[in-house]
């Protein structure tokens, strides 16, 4: 059973198509990268999958699920739209930590809030409610540990480097336990010498219990990395497979322009 079924999704905006039925399927543990060129899709596709925008059409399930259907007659709440979006995780192009806000409260501030009324609801004491924020502070601050960044959590956004940022945004991904964990492009606000600390990161989250979507321009990252990669074109996908497939057999005209773009991508190379 796929944990992510998703089936012909289509988002319009204006007169514009910009997905044009997009379906695929996600395992447990596997790791897809999307790529292709800017305007293609990509972005739209992820914030559909989250639901921060909603598609025209199109089905999508998580856990055999159904979180997204566009045929039923009822719409969904807020709040049940809110639940929905736990399903993912999602770190930004540009980060999104509050300024106000040190790192340990970025970390803990949406499942501090979480929490909190979860205990409300079952009418919990405040006993309760202080044992719940212990153990997230204690969660946050082995997240910091696994991105290397345990000695910041007092520090500020403004006084952190754009890799430590998102590295920080991607710790507070974690802290809600997503099924999927989804990066929208980490690494394009970042200058070159602090690329390669946040693709570090991302690749040692890579595990049977961790599955990601990953929405990037870093060809030699997804081919590493990925264990499916998804070529979206046009607002269609216009190649998916294995990365050997995809990079080094490329079938369509498309694919292989925009392999062509970068000599190391060249067929054959």
């Amino acid at each position: 059973m796929a944990l992510l079924e998703v089936s012909n999704i289509r988002k319009i905006y204006g007169k514009e198509e910009v997905l044009k039925g997009v379906s695929f399927s996600l395992e447990k543990g596997e790791v897809l990268a999307i790529i292709g060129s800017s305007g293609g899709g990509k972005t739209t596709l992820l914030r559909c999958l989250n639901q921060l925008v909603t598609p025209n059409e199109g089905t999508i399930m998580v856990n055999d699920k159904v979180i997204f259907d566009s045929t039923l007659s009822k719409k969904m709440s807020e709040a049940e739209i809110r639940e929905n979006r736990l399903h993912f995780g999602l770190v930004f192009q540009q980060f999104n930590l509050f300024p106000q806000y040190n790192v340990m409260r970025n970390l803990t501030l949406a499942a501090q809030l979480l929490e909190a009324e979860k205990i409300k609801k079952k009418g919990g004491s405040r006993e309760d409610k202080r044992a719940a924020f212990q153990k997230i502070d204690e969660k946050a601050v082995a997240l910091l540990e696994r991105v290397g960044l345990a000695d910041k959590m007092n520090a500020y956004p403004c006084e952190l480097s754009g890799g430590q940022q998102q590295r920080v945004a991607i710790a507070r991904a974690l802290i809600l336990n997503p099924d999927i964990l989804c990066f929208d492009e980490p690494t394009s606000a970042l200058d070159p010498e602090l690329t390669g600390e946040v693709l570090k990161v991302i690749e040692g989250l890579k595990s049977s219990d961790s599955t990601m979507i990953v929405v990037t321009h870093e060809m030699e990252f997804a081919r590493r990395v990925a264990t499916k990669v998804i070529f979206v074109a046009d607002g269609v996908i216009e190649e998916m497979g294995t990365p050997e497939e995809v990079f080094e057999h490329p079938k369509s005209e498309k694919l292989q322009h925009f392999l062509n773009k970068d000599v190391e991508f060249k067929p054959g190379k």
